[in-house]
């Protein structure tokens, strides 16, 4: 099965297996990665979907992200909406609700609702990174990727001089190789001349596949949006028949604000399972026939209380006897349907 068909198929199917397996045998050994002592599966697929499956490529992408993280701690350290609320709530950023015909997330950056005078560049792209964050966990966008809309009006002096050959840089780093994500286009629109020298101050760090995915629509976007997006998908302020700017912030704004705890945890163990990602074991049984990795962190979002940060048991015995589960079933008792919470020590057979 080829890269490409491989990043298609489902989290829990067994063609997976390998890859992941290869993947988190070449993580555990990377020198750079010492520190690090667990990787979920969840995390993984992420890397290998971004790279077609590339078990090469995806350790490359995942060095080059834990090394952005440990580079940038003014914007990676801090995932909270709760501190950048204010510059939220003026409808700078959303995530629209529809995808696009290639089933690519859209988002959308109004750089002038955000007031430079009062929000750092490094908050702003605090904002992209707690953005980035939640989508990167979506299959549908591991396997689809992105597409950006950046609308230009009102862009100033102001802004320009926020923008340093260092943070040029490190937007840069995202957009190409640093963050588990498919850029699919960027689109430009009300871009004034004075934002050109910006522009020139970012481009040369960008690849060539990038580069070739930028278009700048100027002042009549309205007529050359709609080359690239249906009308469902945009707001009617950008030619579109979808929800209007303002609600799709707001609805982005709380999206986020729900994330804060999530956002918090991968803050500080980004490559360890969240409870929002979880890869379904049970619905695969090959799976399982290794070894299961099992953070602590997340049995204790779950209401575990176990010992050291996180654990590693190897299932002796598995019956390969699956059942339907009850959809209401929590996480936790998809997983692990013995596993006993509240306990210091935990025991965990599994059946299914």
């Amino acid at each position: 099965m080829s890269g490409p068909v491989l990043s298609e198929v489902p989290d829990e199917c067994v063609q997976l297996v390998p890859c992941v397996s290869s993947l988190r045998r070449e993580a555990l050994q990377a020198g750079e990665l010492s520190a690090v002592r667990t990787f979920s599966d969840g995390f993984l697929i992420k890397f290998l979907r971004a790279r077609d499956s590339d078990v090469e490529l995806s350790l490359k992408l995942l060095l080059n992200y834990q090394r952005w993280r440990r580079e940038s701690p003014e914007i990676s350290s801090c995932l909270s909406p709760s501190s950048v609320l204010g510059l939220l709530n003026t409808s700078y950023h959303t995530v629209l609700p529809q995808r696009d015909h290639a089933g690519s997330r859209v988002l959308i950056y109004r750089i002038g609702q955000w007031n430079p005078k009062e929000w750092s560049a490094f908050q702003v792209f605090r904002v992209s990174l707690m953005t980035s964050e939640i989508i990167s966990m979506e299959t549908e966008t591991q396997r689809w990727g992105l597409k950006v809309i950046f609308d230009l009006q009102g862009w100033s002096l102001g802004h320009a001089l926020q923008i340093n050959p260092s943070l040029a840089r490190k937007i840069s780093s995202v957009l190409s190789d640093s963050f588990p994500l498919k850029v699919r286009g960027i689109h430009l629109v009300n871009e004034p001349m004075f934002f050109r020298p910006v522009f020139a101050m970012i481009r040369p760090f960008l690849p060539d596949k990038i580069k070739q995915r930028i278009h700048m629509h100027g002042a009549d976007f309205h007529n050359t949006l709609s080359d690239f997006f249906s009308p469902p998908v945009l707001p009617p302020e950008y030619g579109g028949e979808g929800a209007g700017i303002e609600k799709a912030c707001q609805d982005w704004t709380n999206q986020l604000i729900q994330s804060e705890k999530l956002l918090q945890q991968i803050a500080a163990h980004p490559t360890a399972e969240s409870p929002l990602s979880l890869a379904c074991l049970p619905a695969c049984p090959a799976a399982i026939l290794g070894s299961v990795r099992l953070e602590g962190r997340w049995l204790r979002a779950h209401g575990a209380a176990i010992t050291g940060e996180d654990t590693e048991q190897r299932v002796l015995t598995c019956h390969h006897q699956h059942s339907t589960r009850d959809p209401g079933t929590p996480p936790a008792r998809h997983l692990f349907p013995s596993c006993t919470l509240g306990f210091h020590c935990v025991t965990i057979n599994i059946d299914f």
